[in-house]
């Protein structure tokens, strides 16, 4: 089912058990983080802390912190029917001739449905503040970790325009809390954020734009997904929900925002303004990223339902709530991934890897040295050119299962002749690379090898025991008396 806000998907969460409310009074100060910290890393669930000291509003945090919650926040019971549907979505079928045309028009009418719709009135402008009433210490924003740099707010959804063609983007850019009206705008120089205030800046214009704290789930996910460039995030959730969303325009700015959303924060961002020192901030590499300058917010309004909800995350050493949003992703991009590269019949981002430091690969391997054609590939591949690692097995290996791939890694590897390193773009939150956002990358080629591969020696045949050896131990196993074993 798609949920039309965030408190239908908080009602569903607490009917089905997965939804815990804290009634005790809570610090902002780290200890709301200690403790869903220790939630999350026990597979807990949901939490709402009714009473946060100094703050008026309740805040929800691991909404997204298992599979389980993700999927229902998606509107579906498995991943794998939305990678279903994003795989039709990328489907390179080109009608040919009237007749198909013709066919092709009522798919074609129901994805102009997945187009978001502004209305004239939303509940996010339930109440509105402005000018000098607006005080961002209102916000029950988080100081997650002790060696942060000041409060931040952790899960805003940042909708900006380019200024040239008017595509909207909506990108997850942490913001750190400075003072009653101003935050710092942590917009990685890789990201469309980023890309539009470079365009701001070449214009001499102040840039516009809208933070959203607490939106429908699936505008929230979406914020979050590595899409096409020009694909716009808000067609995108309503494609996952299968039903545009309602947008409104801003109170102060020419910005459309999700009408249902608890809580707005209308501002701009000014290129002439010199950028500000922000961070440290405990990051989901389970380190620290280091303070460096970024843009300043100024926030001229706020606009919210009433009784808001503030809605966060919090990201260190893995597992987190982030996690569960990697796996939603890996799984429902695995078709976009295959379209690009079809040898590829599964990938795994695994837990450890937080997102970016590494890959496992499963291909169905046909030819010499495609496995490095297969790494080059994921290099050119939209964020994916981040990957520090990439390991590439052969067809009949699990790549969910990190045992497996190290084993073949163990038995498949010669190092010289089977690593490649390049040089080329980092996440800027790697603190390994010798330079910020510009490092070196690794793959593996843990598959077979082939002739012409290099020097390769007779290759072994895998242990295997017969199928039929196998089902008749399975058809003995009650007679051997071994039932409790399994």
């Amino acid at each position: 089912m798609a949920y039309r806000d965030l408190r239908e998907f908080i009602g569903d969460l607490e009917a089905h058990g997965l939804l815990k409310r804290v009634a005790a009074p809570v610090s902002r100060d780290l200890e709301i983080t200690e403790i869903t910290d220790r939630v999350t890393k026990a597979a807990g669930p949901a939490l709402l802390f009714e009473k946060v000291t100094g703050c008026d509003m309740p805040v929800l945090i691991n909404a997204f912190g298992s599979v389980e919650r993700m999927a229902m926040a998606l509107g579906v019971g498995d991943f794998a029917e939305q990678a279903a549907r994003i795989a039709e979505l990328v489907k390179p079928e080109i009608p040919e001739g009237f007749i198909e045309k013709i066919r092709k028009l009522p798919a074609l009418a129901k994805m102009a449905g997945f187009s978001p719709s502004v209305v004239r009135k939303g509940v996010c402008q339930e109440v509105v503040i402005e000018g000098d009433a607006v005080d961002l210490n209102r916000l029950p924003a988080l100081t997650c970790w002790p060696g942060d740099g000041g409060r931040y707010i952790t899960f805003p959804l940042i909708f900006t325009r380019d200024p040239e063609t008017g595509d909207r983007n909506i990108g997850l850019y942490r913001m750190q809390v400075y003072d009653r009206n101003t935050t710092g705008m942590h917009w990685q120089v890789h990201h469309d954020g980023a890309a539009h205030f470079a365009k701001y800046r070449r214009r001499g214009e102040r840039m516009p734009l809208a933070a959203v704290v607490g939106a429908d789930p699936v505008v929230s996910y979406a914020a979050s997904a590595p899409l096409p460039p020009g694909m716009d995030e808000a067609f995108f959730a309503g494609f996952l929900r299968g039903k545009g969303i309602d947008l409104v325009k801003g109170h102060t700015i020419d910005i459309e925002v999700p009408a249902t959303a608890e809580i707005v924060l209308e501002g701009y961002v000014d290129p002439a303004e010199p950028l500000r020192r922000e961070g440290p901030f405990g990051d989901h590499t389970g380190f620290y990223s280091l303070a460096d300058d970024y843009p300043v917010f100024h926030v001229t309004a706020i606009t919210h339902r009433r009784d808001p909800i503030y809605q966060t995350i919090i990201v260190g050493r893995p597992p987190q709530e982030d996690t569960c949003m990697g796996k939603a992703t890996e799984r429902m991009f695995l078709p976009l991934v295959r379209t690009f590269i079809p040898e590829v019949i599964d990938y795994c981002l695994p837990e450890f890897g937080v997102f970016h430091n590494c890959v496992f690969v499963r291909i169905a391997k046909r030819y010499p040295f495609q496995a490095r054609k297969v790494m080059h590939a994921i290099w050119g591949l939209g964020q994916m050119m981040f990957s520090k690692l990439i390991v590439v097995v052969d067809e009949d290996v699990d790549v969910q299962d990190t045992d497996a791939v190290l084993f073949h890694v163990g038995a498949n590897v010669d190092a010289r002749r089977d690593t490649v390193i390049v040089d080329g773009p980092v996440d800027v939150l790697d603190h390994a690379s010798p330079y910020v956002g510009a490092g070196s990358k690794m793959g593996i080629d843990a598959t077979r090898k082939l002739p012409g591969e290099g020097v390769v020696r007779e290759w072994p045949d895998p242990i295997v025991m017969s199928d039929v050896v196998k089902r008749r131990v399975v058809e003995r196993w009650t007679e051997l008396g071994l039932n409790d074993i399994g």
